[in-house]
């Protein structure tokens, strides 16, 4: 596939972001405390993380290590980073979180796994088929974007991960209900966890400065910002005395 081809294919997937970013703002996902049984078929909300989460792992880990070219120039940084973040999401966390009795629609799973095909595709192929060396040589790992990229992409994987651990302590064993999350910035907003992967992405997006990683951050917008809102709406309903004060996503702003 030549350059023009893959950024057509690029730019539309931008686009069907786009679409699913304003229907989601009308039509919840239905899975953790926004669960529904009308979306058919549910399975166990940790084998569901599992498995929706393991083709971007994989895809991304297969593009590492299939194409020699990778180790000759300094992009394997953005594999290993994209790898380290996906071991997380797709092991670590699931052994972490607590079965519930709530399960996860099959069909948001297999959503998901569509969604991770796809966008580790694109980026994998892009870092593995389309790159020179002089595009990611030392003078891109010296240069102001690739620092500060990656500085936000550690500073978003900190704060979505403490975030995760304060929201896993919660309930302890046995518990069931939910409980308001304090400590940490969550006295600013309602949902770190998500604002701090959508620093994580961007931080990528800039330091990659390539269409497909830059596709990843308008997808990581368009899934988390009217989640994080569905998250915020629901809490005020349901959880009595719950700090309205709070953002949704974005300290003092949103």
């Amino acid at each position: 596939m030549d350059r023009p081809s893959l950024y057509f294919i690029t730019l539309l997937w931008i686009a069907i972001a786009v679409i699913v970013h304003i229907t989601m703002f009308f039509v919840t996902a239905p899975f953790g405390r926004h669960t529904s049984e009308k979306w058919g078929i549910t399975i166990n909300n940790k084998l569901a993380w599992f498995v929706m989460e393991m083709p971007s792992l994989a895809i991304m880990s297969y593009y590492l290590f299939a194409y020699k070219n990778n180790f000759d120039s300094f992009v394997w940084i953005l594999f290993v980073l994209w790898i380290i973040h996906y071991l997380n999401r797709t092991i670590i966390y699931p052994v972490r979180i607590k079965s519930t009795p709530k399960k996860m629609p099959l069909a948001i799973a297999l959503s998901a796994i569509f969604f991770n095909v796809i966008n580790a595709g694109l980026n994998g192929y892009y870092l593995s088929n389309q790159t020179v060396p002089e595009e990611y040589d030392l003078s891109w790992i010296c240069s102001t974007h690739f620092i500060a990229g990656i500085l936000l992409f550690a500073m978003g994987m900190f704060i979505n991960i403490k975030s995760d651990n304060i929201l896993i302590a919660l309930r302890k064993h046995g518990e069931t209900g939910y409980k308001i999350p304090n400590g940490f910035l969550f006295k600013y907003i309602s949902s770190p966890n998500l604002f701090g992967e959508i620093i994580e992405w961007s931080g990528f997006a800039l330091m990659a400065g390539n269409l497909p990683a830059f596709s990843f951050m308008v997808w990581t917008c368009a899934n988390l910002i009217p989640r994080a809102k569905n998250h915020y709406d629901w809490n005020v309903k349901n959880i009595p005395n719950y700090p309205k004060e709070r953002k949704i996503v974005f300290p003092f702003i949103y």
